[in-house]
């Protein structure tokens, strides 16, 4: 009987980090149910890609700030994972967000709320709702950023959010050890994609900001990420639980 190829969800998978996640998998020989919000060219792009590489990927579309769309999300799942031949999942990859850059005195309830929603409350409720459909053994992998360790002005609420995230993971690590299911946190540094309103990738001033503060002289790019995650998902990192891992080519040492 044929071995099931390993399938992964990744969360925001139609664009920069989670495009990179995505395709990385697939060169790895992993198959991929990304979700995207509202651009679905771009999401079939990614999987259109992950299919040259000989790999399968569907797109759906998720609003991971909005928990009463994860019960049919669900059952897209299941629908999606009938397609490749598979009943469970192996890998989740929460990775979809948004930015948000104001002063603290600034920053509103309603900004508060949006960034909650989406980094923390969406990421704590649908890997709830997809504990019935993951593999034991399997592993989860909860995007942060550098910024729960370097304290910049105007990233307050954000940051905020990405420190519950790491917290919420080596939770989610001690309870589900009983399922053998890895949970762990990758921290990007500043990397050069669309995020922020390219904000990196698109001032100079700010990516020569960064890379003057990274010890390997350069801004991060999606590239560096990717191939990381996909690696740490692997058996090659079995053993890797309950850790935040920082990739910022060492930014703000």
């Amino acid at each position: 009987m044929p071995t099931q190829n390993k399938i992964a969800i990744v969360t925001g998978g139609s664009r920069g980090i989670g495009r990179n996640i995505v395709l990385s998998l697939a060169q790895r020989g992993v198959d991929s149910i990304i979700t995207y919000h509202s651009n679905l060219a771009e999401a079939e792009k990614v999987t259109a890609l992950a299919a040259e590489a000989g790999r399968k990927a569907i797109a759906l579309r998720l609003d991971t700030g909005d928990i009463t769309a994860f019960d049919p999300f669900v059952e897209s799942v299941r629908e999606a994972l009938a397609k490749m031949g598979a009943d469970r999942f192996d890998y989740l990859v929460n990775n979809a967000g948004v930015s948000l850059h104001n002063a603290f005195d600034q920053t509103t309830e309603e900004q508060l709320d949006t960034v909650y929603n989406v980094h923390f409350k969406g990421v704590f409720f649908l890997t709830q709702k997809l504990l019935p459909v993951i593999n034991d053994g399997g592993r989860i992998v909860n995007l942060s950023s550098g910024l729960t360790r370097m304290s910049y002005p105007g990233s307050s609420a954000y940051a905020s959010m990405k420190g519950a995230v790491e917290v919420l993971t080596r939770f989610l690590a001690a309870e589900l050890g009983p399922r053998r299911i890895a949970v762990n946190t990758v921290a990007p540094g500043a990397i050069a994609t669309d995020f922020s309103g390219g904000m990196v990738r698109d001032n100079p001033e700010i990516n020569k900001l960064v890379a003057d503060h990274t010890a390997l002289g350069r801004a991060g790019l999606p590239d560096d990420i990717g191939p990381m995650v996909a690696s740490l998902l692997s058996e090659d990192n079995r053993w890797v639980n309950a850790q935040r891992i920082e990739v910022s080519g060492g930014m703000g040492l």
